[in-house]
């Protein structure tokens, strides 16, 4: 993998293609908010292309293994809302910071292991500017009964009052 290419480009060269558009809110939120050269994107679940949703309470009714490609998903999910918002990954300077929860069972203990999932996802896509800091932890149920919930905030260049 050839992590020196752009970040569009490194998408195509993995074989991914970002959804058209992101997932729609299901509250009363916006999906990305730019301030003072920062991107905010809100929680994204695992959504796939045709709209349906992995669910189930990880430890119970899916596997580490399993939520962390779900933790993947997400992280496509939030390169796509990014997208839609600033034009252009290529614009992204570093990721920042990722908040992973995971709908998991009360003795479940590998969250890291599971938001892993969207933390290689970033450095694939964004190489060492992919690198972030990031907190994981297990929550009792998340909407829709998603199996993951990813937030994530960017640094993002050019980010200039015309461009925001």
């Amino acid at each position: 993998m050839n992590i020196s290419l752009l970040p569009e480009k490194q998408l195509t060269s993995m074989g991914i293609s970002l959804p058209a558009a992101p997932p729609n809110p299901i509250g009363c939120f916006a999906n990305v908010v730019i301030h003072n050269g920062l991107a905010w994107v809100s929680g994204q679940g695992p959504v796939h292309p045709d709209g349906s949703l992995e669910r189930g309470k990880v430890g119970r009714d899916v596997t580490a293994e399993e939520a962390q490609k779900h933790a993947r998903l997400v992280g496509i999910n939030i390169l796509a809302a990014l997208r839609s918002s600033i034009g252009s990954l290529d614009r992204v300077e570093a990721v920042i910071k990722l908040l992973g929860l995971v709908n998991a069972m009360p003795d479940f203990e590998r969250h890291p292991f599971v938001i892993d999932g969207c933390s290689k996802f970033m450095s694939e896509v964004f190489g060492k500017s992919g690198i972030h800091a990031r907190s994981s932890f297990g929550v009792g149920s998340l909407p829709n009964n998603i199996t993951v919930e990813i937030e994530a905030i960017f640094a993002i260049r050019d980010a200039s009052p015309g461009k925001d």
